[in-house]
């Protein structure tokens, strides 16, 4: 057995809802029809008030009312499919979407779904909208989650998706979130957006997301309803208490919680539900809004998640929603590839917010996201990952084969971002069996998988320490120089700790970072940074390496690199690592600047290259680790700097000398020439494209068909059916038209091919 259908088995033990002993009889549809018909059921009986429900295979009912009376369960064999025309409301306590005309309450093994599902036959169907025909704007589709008596708490109430198809589907907005276009004052009810915002609508839930420095410890993301909209103008029901910044590189965001499709707990103080696909499920979310759901503590039961589902619902995505006030997560992504997660809002969590669960996960798409307010909870129960603490991460991960950009995470709890992949006694890190490009499995130390992208990603105001937390845990382990971590066009302002780069091999671009701490407690051995901008920085812009433990394993470059309005009061801008651990440990600075750069302490006078503070051991190698600033006394004249505890300086105290703003109370410089700024890091690109068809459509007399795809650079083409997609360089989605099909079943296969010549071997195959 598989360690994955090991861990299932387990879960599937610890993971059901008990059938009462006793209840009504099961009321079964006896063919297709509305629900609210009593010849759509047997003895024309229309299901109410603790009725046990099956729709059979074969018959489609129709949802066709706004009901209080809360069903107990429904088994969906056939289809349900919520009406479009009218408002509904559905209360009930479980809702199973799985092929078998056998009722059942026992809803999380799904009968042991691990072979794939056979496409030919139909699948069980839970229809809340569908892609090309969602719920109109004018209409909602509620379902509300409500504990029943004798349904085992710990798993009910509950959507439970058992190799059937659960759709959710509401009206588009053109943004779920913006940007703020101008500064919001404390008091102020009207709020300027940076763009007009389409599908938005007077009486919607809105929220501001904090922009305050990390010491405010309050929640200062505000929620309000929108009064009125004018243009890219809001007006809120009630006045803000904070400031919201909107001004320049430093922005808050103003996102919408409400849908018209939605699935809420009935008691949010009470037991509150959750949403799951297994293995061999389909569908997709669109605009839809989970609210108070996840149940705190418990493993396994999320606002929404995707269970060990391999490969078997590529094509699947949730884009748009809205999941917030959840007691346990908002989207996980558990033993899941290929998965689409794109323009979503989560607002305040118990524990992390977009996560991904147990460390095999590759080829997921977190795109243009918004995280907000994911706070602190407890380790979880027999949790896959031994070390990860739960402690609030807007986005977690412990497998960084995946794709990250455009996202935001703010007002968090400990972490904006947190990669984290710690070798334990009771988890083998090198052990977790990892899809490879050409769909096989193999043993893998996911340490050293790097990206697949990562880039426009931004953190701001956390509440708690760090805005990106990359590896620590990692024990010096990480991809190798040809295949680093890259990341590009990084923003972190208003933090604690900017970024603890803890990986080696590292190739960072473009960054800014506003922070007490910029670069903190880093791990520095083949990193590169390049275009560099440090602001505001009151402690220690550029820390050593491990900080207090000041030690070195290797060399760092950093070529452009801005102090901006930095206060350190004392503390140098780039600080000196005492121990060189393996003796080849060297750091090189080219194009350094300072602007607006305030020197005065009542200790000191700052430095730009200095020893740092705190606890300062002798240093306990035979080298030290120098600090070379190239074409600092003009073009190929090199600045040597370095502590006058180290062991250079103390055997040729006379080649150094003081040179005031660079060297400080302990340190000296030499100008030396010849030296050469390494190159350190050799990137190539020997990964194949992931290829992804989300939407198929019947459109006149064409079939058009759209979809996602992601690299680690340029696509050249992508290719469907042996045609070139049209795609979108910035967001990596791609759309065609092809001939219709007639009446044949048509086979859509898209594959894609990158500018580097990787041609994808595992192309996304569907069937019409």
């Amino acid at each position: 057995m598989s360690s994955s259908k090991w861990y299932v088995a387990a879960f599937v033990l610890l993971a059901t809802c008990a059938q009462a002993a006793d209840g009504p009889a099961v009321i079964r549809s006896t063919n297709s029809g509305p629900w609210s018909a009593g010849a759509t059921w047997e003895g024309g009986q229309v299901p109410g008030e603790g009725a046990r429900v099956l729709v059979v295979s074969g018959h489609t009912v129709t949802y066709d009312v706004s009901s209080d009376a809360v069903i107990r369960a429904i088994n969906v064999s056939g289809t349900l499919a919520f009406a479009r025309d009218r408002n509904t409301l559905l209360n009930t306590g479980l809702i199973k979407i799985e092929a078998n005309d056998d009722f059942s309450e026992n809803g999380f093994d799904c009968e042991g779904h691990f072979d794939d599902v056979d496409p030919d036959k139909p699948r069980a169907t839970l229809q809340v909208g569908t892609p090309n025909e969602p719920v109109p704007a004018e209409h909602k589709a509620v379902i509300r989650l409500h504990a029943i008596e004798g349904l085992d708490p710990q798993s009910c109430p509950a959507i439970v998706c058992c190799g059937g198809r659960m759709d959710f589907h509401g009206a588009p907005l053109c943004r779920t979130w913006v940007k703020l276009g101008e500064m919001v004052k404390k008091g102020a009810t009207e709020v300027v957006l940076s763009e007009n915002v389409t599908g938005w609508r007077v009486g919607d839930q809105v929220v501001l997301t904090s922009t305050s420095w990390d010491d405010q410890k309050e929640d200062c993301s505000e929620p309000r309803t929108i009064k009125a909209i004018e243009g890219s103008k809001i007006t809120l029901d009630e006045a803000l208490k904070y400031d919201h910044l909107g001004e320049g590189d430093e922005r808050g965001e103003i996102a919408n919680l409400s849908r018209n499709v939605v699935v809420e707990s009935a008691d949010p103080a009470g037991i509150r539900g959750h949403t799951m696909y297994h293995r061999g499920s389909t569908g997709a979310i669109s605009y839809a809004e989970f609210r108070h759901l996840g149940k705190k503590n418990t493993l396994g039961r999320y606002s929404l998640h995707y269970h060990l589902c391999g490969n078997s619902m590529r094509g699947s995505y949730v884009i748009g929603a809205s999941i917030w006030d959840s007691h346990n997560r908002w989207l996980t992504i558990h033993g899941t590839n290929y998965l689409v997660v794109r323009d979503n809002v989560g607002f305040r969590s118990v524990g992390h917010g977009f996560f991904m669960e147990d460390g095999t996960e590759v080829y997921n798409v977190l795109d243009r996201n918004l995280a907000i307010a994911a706070r602190e909870g407890k380790r979880l129960p027999k949790q896959v990952l031994p070390f990860d603490a739960n402690n609030g991460a807007g986005f977690w991960w412990a497998n960084s084969l995946n794709t990250f950009t455009r996202n935001v995470a703010t007002d968090c709890g400990e972490y904006g971002f947190r990669y984290e992949a710690t070798p334990s006694s009771s988890f083998d890190i090198a052990s977790p069996e990892v899809m490879q490009p050409d769909g096989s499995y193999r043993k893998t130390d996911i340490r050293q998988l790097p990206f697949v992208r990562f880039d426009g990603n931004e953190a701001h105001s956390t509440f708690g320490l760090y805005g990106i937390n990359l590896g620590d845990g990692v024990r010096g382990v990480g991809p190798d120089r040809q295949h680093p971590f890259i990341m590009r066009n990084t923003k972190i302002w208003n933090v604690h700790y900017g970024l603890r780069p803890q990986a080696p091999s590292l190739l960072v671009e473009n960054i800014s970072i506003k922070s007490h701490y910029g670069v903190y407690h880093p791990n520095y051995d083949n990193h590169v940074y390049r275009n560099v901008t440090i602001k505001n920085s009151g402690t220690e812009p550029f820390n050593r390496g491990h900080d207090d433990d000041s030690e070195q394993h290797g060399v760092l470059t950093v070529d452009g690199l801005v102090f901006d309005n930095c206060r350190s009061g004392g503390m140098p801008l780039i600080q000196i690592s005492d121990d060189n651990s393996n003796g080849k440990a060297e750091s090189h600075f080219r194009g350094v600047q300072t602007t607006n750069w305030d020197q005065r302490s009542r200790r000191r006078e700052a430095s730009i290259v200095n020893l740092g503070g705190g606890p300062r051991p002798q240093p306990k190698t035979e080298k030290g680790v120098p600090v070379y600033l190239h074409d600092w006394f003009g073009s190929g004249r090199t600045a040597l700097v370095v502590s006058t505890r180290s062991p250079e300086y103390k055997a040729e105290p006379n080649r150094f000398h003081e040179e005031a703003p660079l060297t400080g109370d302990e340190s000296r410089v030499a100008e030396v020439t010849g030296v050469d700024f390494p190159e350190l890091l050799a990137p190539v690109d020997d990964l194949p494209p992931q290829t992804v068809i989300t939407h198929v459509a019947r459109v006149g007399d064409t079939i058009l068909i759209r979809g996602s795809v992601a690299d680690n650079g340029p696509i050249k083409r992508v290719v469907v059916n042996g045609q070139e997609a049209k795609l979108d360089d910035a967001s990596g989605q791609w759309e065609i038209s092809l001939p219709p099909a007639g009446k044949a079943p048509l086979e859509i296969a898209a594959h894609s091919e990158d500018a580097a010549g990787n041609v994808e071997q595992l192309a996304h195959k569907i069937k019409l």
